[in-house]
């Protein structure tokens, strides 16, 4: 009665998780110690998971502590990878652990590209092992039912898992191994031998028998639950029916022995003898359909000591009168085991191997943070660049400062000169042309990096659908226009990013036509310079008046104001603040992150201060250039008008414009440089990914087809023959085939099944009650003919008898002439018909070691329309 049930573990593919880990590493995170650190931690990964499942496993603890450790890892590892079809994509393939594969082909195997899938595989060799160690436990001891007892817990808390989280791991349908419905039923298996375990333990420390009784009866309840629920379904071996039905009639048996004692010592000798009989019915059952999986000599011999002894006392003593079944009291349950839950770590020696890489979900808030940290900076410095481009503009307008030095009329202003020198010293108008020059090229390149990648989803695709048409719903995979959907909306966000980019770069170009002129004007020497600025008669009077000292403080008080705003931009493009660890807190707290909340809480904190410095910035501007506009018109009053001193006056504007043009067109394509640059690098990650997810699914594909073509090479090529109708027919004499799944015995009768009645005699007809009647003269009756003959009428035959023998089941007719295996003729008696005299056991009866193959035993089936067997002739010696 030491039979346990232990689960096979199911075999993996080989898989290298440092590759596309790595991959993704160094795409997500920079370069240095920390993404050289996270490599390795992959590449540990790895190696583990060919630990843990490249190699045949011992039946030992340490064993299961390297599956438990690769458990955790893959637990703690799932926040920080977006493992998925179309991110870090990885195909486990795992087979079917219960599938002993066929003729043509390997067993039944699923291939997905999800982690959750991996964990759940790994989950079940978990508990699969913990059983085969529970089940080598040495019983004869404390240390071994306490260990058995325990891996059969955990084992039942491992299956149980997987029942409430398969499919929401999957979201497709698993193996039968990893079904809902499968792993359901082996934690109850699991659980009630762990039940069986602590009875073991109760029975071998001596219990009270009541406790024993209540500790069987609750095991024998759990094999009953789980037989239920696998019995019709074909899901688990074949040889864990019998073992289940035999343990539930065999628990129940000690439960009803134990109670038995319970009541003798009650002194309730009649109940005792009762529940001996069902626990002697029960073992007896047991003994006659199970004995091949479970010896019960020793449980069956206790019980018929006992039952013996207790009629004996009763009939001799006590006399007392032995109850029905049915009237006997319920026996109590007492369960001292539970599933133990799945609470990582799973493992007493785990360490994060990813220790330091933050989860995806923190890696996500931080990058969410980082967009809405750089709006708010880019928003700010924008307003001040657009307060400073005001302010320019403005002065322009109105030639200042270069009105106010213009002391001569006849020389450059030496704001102007100032501004030469700055374009030249910048390249001048060679810089702006080369750089707009190699703008189509960086165009260009990205336009190729991002065509290329939609090409490879593009030839991938086409190839799927082909083969979706052509095998319909055998091809049972995602169909890849639906995979590529995040895809192709990437890359059309970076068709509208490069159209929007052309759209820039062509204002861009336009305006540098508008004033590339006057910017290459700039551009010569002051020689040069000064002869295109027309000359004008000094204004001299003007240079010591009130007025041009106001118009000179607002100026310096302007170029102060732009000051502070050039280091007010550096100081917010310096601010850093690192939000992993805010996030990180929270995560732990809450389990959750509100990115939102958090990220503009600690936004305002950092960046309040700076963005009331630009408003405070640009409202004073607003001011002083009210101010200068108002003095400017004061010193237009008092200059002296004349034609050429508005047209140097026009010049002097349109040189301080071009040079406000030159820097900002020079910015703007230094940007437009940068940006293209920066696009390439992501475009090169983004076609990786392409190439990546195309890889993947090619290697998925080739590995369909091999399966399609071994399940098609599986199919019949012709259609299934009919059996013959005497084969199918019940009424031809075959007896409908018995149900192969043993049925546990009943928990309330105790009956052992009674064998079929003997069949009725033959009846004879009276025309042919002599054998000899219709022979010729000179012959004698023949012996009877092979059972599968069809002898044909002999002359003088009497008439078929209303009422012949009863059939037999008959298997395939076989040939039955001499020199076939199968053939062996009896001898029988000259002119003896052993149905002549209503006999049923012949002189010399067939035995079962010469029967033909796939015949009934004795009496054969007899043809129709013959009273008796047909006889071979045998002339008179």
């Amino acid at each position: 009665m030491t039979n346990f049930i232990s689960v096979q573990l199911k075999k993996a593919s080989e898989v290298d998780l440092a590759k596309p880990l790595c991959k993704f590493i160094q795409q997500s995170y920079p370069g240095g110690d920390a993404q050289a650190e996270h490599c390795r931690a992959a590449e540990e990964l790895s190696k583990l998971r060919k630990s843990a499942l490249g190699r045949p496993l011992d039946k030992h603890e340490s064993a299961l502590e390297t599956l438990l450790r690769y458990y955790d890892q893959l637990c703690a590892i799932e926040p920080k990878f977006p493992f998925s079809e179309n991110q870090v994509c990885v195909t486990f393939t795992w087979k079917d652990a219960f599938d002993k594969g066929s003729l043509f082909g390997g067993s039944a195997k699923l291939a997905l590209a999800s982690l959750g899938y991996e964990k759940t595989c790994v989950l079940f060799n978990c508990g699969a092992l913990a059983s085969q160690i529970a089940a080598e436990q040495n019983l004869d001891n404390d240390e071994g039912l306490k260990a058995a007892a325990k891996h059969y817990q955990f084992a039942s808390g491992a299956f149980q898992h997987i029942k409430d989280t398969v499919l929401s791991a999957l979201n497709r349908e698993p193996t039968v191994d990893i079904s809902p419905d499968t792993v359901g039923t082996l934690s109850l298996i699991m659980l009630a031998q762990a039940q069986e375990v602590f009875f073991l333990k109760a029975t071998r420390d001596k219990m009270k028998d009541g406790i024993i009784a209540k500790l069987a009866n609750q095991a024998a309840d759990y094999y009953g639950d789980a037989y239920k629920q696998c019995q019709y379904k074909d899901t688990l071996p074949k040889e864990v029916f019998p073992v289940l039905a035999a343990k539930h009639c065999i628990m129940q048996a000690n439960a009803e022995y134990h109670q038995s004692i319970l009541a003798k010592q009650q002194k309730k000798f009649g109940e005792e003898i009762g529940r001996l009989q069902h626990a002697a019915d029960l073992v007896k059952t047991v003994a006659s359909r199970y004995d091949e999986y479970i010896n019960v000599k020793d449980l069956v011999d206790k019980i018929n000591r006992a039952l013996t002894a207790a009629k004996k006392d009763n009939d001799f003593i006590y006399h007392d009168r032995v109850p029905d079944l049915k009237d006997l009291e319920s026996i109590g349950k007492a369960s001292l085991v539970k599933s133990t839950p799945v609470a990582v770590p799973l493992s007493q020696k785990f360490t994060d191997l990813f220790e330091k890489m933050v989860p995806l979900q923190v890696q996500q808030s931080v990058s969410v943070y980082n967009q809405r940290k750089a709006d708010l900076v880019n928003r700010s410095i924008a307003q001040m660049r657009e307060a400073t481009n005001l302010a320019n503009g403005v002065l322009a307008s109105l030639n200042l400062p270069a009105a106010i030095e213009d002391v001569s009329g006849d020389t450059v202003p030496q704001s102007i000169l100032n501004k030469s020198k700055s374009v030249i010293e910048q390249g001048g108008i060679q810089t702006v042309d080369q750089l707009i020059k190699d703008l189509p090229e960086l165009l260009q390149r990205n336009k190729e990096i991002l065509d290329e990648s939609l090409r490879l989803l593009d030839e991938e695709e086409t190839t799927d659908n082909d083969l979706r048409t052509k095998f319909k719903e055998r091809w049972q995979r995602t169909p890849s226009n639906e995979l590529y959907k995040p895809l192709r909306a990437e890359g059309a966000n970076f068709h509208n990013i490069l159209n929007k980019a052309v759209q820039a770069d062509g204002q861009v170009k336009e305006r540098y036509q508008s004033h590339r002129d006057t910017i290459a004007l700039l551009c010569k020497p002051e020689a040069e310079l000064n002869a295109a600025i027309p000359s004008a008669n000094p204004a001299k009077t003007l240079q010591g008046s009130e007025v041009v000292n106001v118009l000179r403080t607002l100026l310096a008080n302007l170029d102060e104001v732009k000051k502070e705003r050039e280091q007010l931009e550096n100081d917010l493009k310096s601010v850093n603040f690192d939000m992993t660890s805010k996030f990180l807190t929270a995560l732990a707290q809450d389990g959750a992150i509100n990115e939102e909340a958090i990220s503009v809480t600690e936004l305002d904190r950092i960046y309040g201060s700076y963005t009331q410095k630009v408003q405070e910035s640009l409202k004073k501007q607003e001011e002083l250039l009210k101010n200068i506009q108002n003095a400017h018109q004061d010193f237009s009053k008092m200059k002296q008008s004349n034609n050429e001193s508005n047209l140097r006056e026009e010049v002097l504007k349109n040189l301080a414009v071009a040079n406000d043009n030159f820097v900002e067109l020079v910015a703007n394509l230094k940007e437009g440089t940068k940006f293209y640059n920066e696009l390439t690098e992501i475009l090169l990650k983004f076609q990786n990914k392409c190439s990546d997810i195309v890889f993947a699914r090619k290697t998925e594909r080739d590995e369909l087809l091999k399966d399609l073509q071994q399940s098609i090479a599986r199919e019949p090529s012709a259609p299934s023959i009919p059996l013959p109708t005497y084969q199918t027919t019940p009424g031809a004499g075959t007896k409908p085939a018995a149900s192969s799944a043993p049925t546990p015995a009943p928990r309330t009768m105790g009956t052992k099944p009674q064998p079929p009645a003997r069949p009725p005699p033959p009846v004879i007809s009276a025309a042919s009650s002599s054998p000899s009647a219709s022979a010729p003269s000179g012959t004698a009756a023949a012996p009877p003919a092979a059972p599968a003959a069809a002898p044909t009428p002999t002359p003088g035959a009497s008439a078929p008898a209303a009422n012949t023998a009863p059939s037999q089941a008959q298997g395939p007719p076989y040939p039955t002439y001499p020199g076939y295996p199968g053939y062996c003729q009896m001898p029988m008696p000259v002119a003896y018909n052993p149905y002549m005299y209503g006999q049923y056991n012949l002189p010399y009866a067939p035995s079962p070691v010469f029967q033909n193959p796939g015949q009934a035993p004795y009496p054969p089936a007899q043809q129709p329309g013959y009273p008796f067997p047909q006889q071979p002739f045998y002339p008179q010696q």
